[in-house]
């Protein structure tokens, strides 16, 4: 990720700035556009208004001036109706005055009249003119008088060259209007766009100035876009973060707690070695329960390591915790670690449902489990059970378990309580308490529910019977 001038800018992809400067454009030129088409179209019908009434005008100036002379209409033409017309100085016009019967009485022969019954009001048409489109009128004057009867039809035609004009001019003039508008208009979007992206560039400059290694949280502030961004992004450094620890103490745990058992294997090996033949079984014995013990860690410390893994990665799902302790109890570890332990599981008929990973739930009991069997007494007891809201799956022996003194300190890394053998690693009850806090539980010690015994149990919240967590 690098700093573009206009922001963001990933790869050839360009910045975030120009690709938004582009859609507003794209949206600017489309309502140009359409305010184009709509400017032409309003100029065209206010000249056509303006024209027809000017049409309208002649026609009724020249029908006035119809008089009845002698028992026959006589037309005196007025010099107003041309006066009107020539507003319009390049175009051409014609009109025709036609009394009964379509007769002409004066003006041009070839002037159209309009089609079908023509009432009071004007009626308007197009039809060529001299091979050029033209807009006509036609006005009706009725006369009743002794000597004459009859109606006296007017019409007057004028090409369009100065409609079309004014309807030019007007779009003209409201395109420069809404251009000038439009820019300044891409002026504002490209400074309220910037002053936008300011949050993006300030955050990508204290990513930039960071040190590989800080993975610490970023101020949440601006405005709530990017505080959803910054919010996402702390919460992946959180999750990267308890990887690069894990890792870490996975790496620093290896090397305090390898070192000293590597080193007495190789000094009971040696002494072997040296030792007479009589001596040779209790050295074999000595170095076999020493390789023991480092598996034991090492598998203590993988299994820490695999459930801190999966309690930031793998998504909680619903997990009957019947199917747990089922499946630990079917992988007979015991039967290796304590053959002559009695193991009584305990569990209803009910599912009781948490929402959590299975193989981490799974490792934590295995430990639990392990950690009854090397400490307690037999018999021990696997249950499952609820509790209102929370869910409980718990391991119980027979045995007083530790002192009152010692259980506050159980649960840490490499802890050993006073009663614990040789080959115990300390990260049993780690690894436990490390699956409750990942999916929202906790971790219970003490005596069992009728006084007797030692119950360690694992309380996580109860999801309901169809795996979904109660809201109440």
């Amino acid at each position: 990720m690098r700093m573009a001038r206009g922001g963001f800018e990933t790869g050839g992809r360009g910045s975030l700035l120009a690709r938004v400067m582009l859609g507003v454009l794209s949206l600017l030129v489309v309502g140009g556009v359409v305010v184009t088409f709509a400017a032409f179209a309003y100029g065209r019908n206010a000249a056509r208004q303006a024209y027809d009434q000017i049409l309208v005008g002649a026609a009724n100036d020249i029908a006035g001036s119809v008089n009845i002379v002698a028992g026959a209409p006589l037309v005196n033409m007025p010099v107003s109706a041309f006066g009107l017309l020539a507003l319009a100085s390049e175009d051409r016009i014609t009109y025709a005055v036609r009394g009964a019967g379509g007769a002409l009485l004066t003006g041009h022969a070839d002037a159209p009249a309009a089609a079908g019954e023509v009432g009071p009001a004007p009626v308007f048409f197009d039809a060529p003119l001299h091979g050029d489109p033209a807009r006509f009128v036609t006005v009706v004057r009725r006369f009743s008088e002794r000597d004459f009867s009859g109606s006296v039809h007017v019409t007057v035609g004028q090409t369009l060259r100065a409609r079309n004009e004014m309807a030019l001019g007007l779009t003209r003039g409201a395109v420069l209007v809404m251009s000038g508008i439009g820019l300044v208009l891409i002026l504002g979007a490209f400074l309220v766009i910037r002053s936008a992206m300011r949050p993006l560039d300030r955050m990508a400059r204290e990513l930039s100035a960071r040190d590989p290694y800080d993975l610490t949280p970023m101020p949440a502030d601006g405005p709530a876009e990017v505080a959803v961004m910054v919010g996402s992004m702390n919460r992946f450094m959180g999750r990267l973060d308890r990887q690069v620890g894990a890792m870490k103490h996975l790496i620093s745990d290896t090397a305090h707690q390898l070192r000293t058992p590597v080193a007495a294997i190789r000094a009971q090996a040696e002494l072997a070695l040296e030792d007479d033949p009589e001596h040779l079984p209790q050295r074999l014995d000595r170095l076999v329960k020493r390789t023991r013990s480092l598996g034991n860690l090492l598998d203590q410390m993988l299994a820490r390591a695999l459930v801190i893994h999966r309690a930031d990665n793998a998504p909680p799902e619903p997990v009957d915790l019947r199917d747990v302790a089922l499946q630990v109890l079917e992988g007979r570890d015991h039967e290796v670690l304590a053959p002559e332990a009695e193991v009584e599981l305990v569990i209803g008929d009910r599912a009781i449902m948490v929402l959590g990973d299975e193989i981490s739930l799974c490792e934590a009991v295995k430990n639990l489990l392990a950690n009854a069997l090397r400490h307690g007494q037999s018999p021990v007891r696997l249950g499952v059970s609820r509790a209102g809201d929370t869910a409980e799956i718990w391991v119980e022996d027979a045995g007083d378990g530790p002192p009152p003194e010692v259980l506050d300190r159980i649960g840490g890394r490499f802890e050993r309580s006073a009663a614990s053998k040789g080959n115990s690693a300390g990260l049993g009850l780690s690894i436990v308490r490390a699956v409750a806090e990942a999916f929202g539980g906790r971790v219970t010690l003490g005596a069992g529910p009728a006084g007797q015994g030692f119950r360690i149990t694992l309380v996580l919240p109860w999801a309901g019977a169809g795996g979904t967590r109660d809201a109440g």
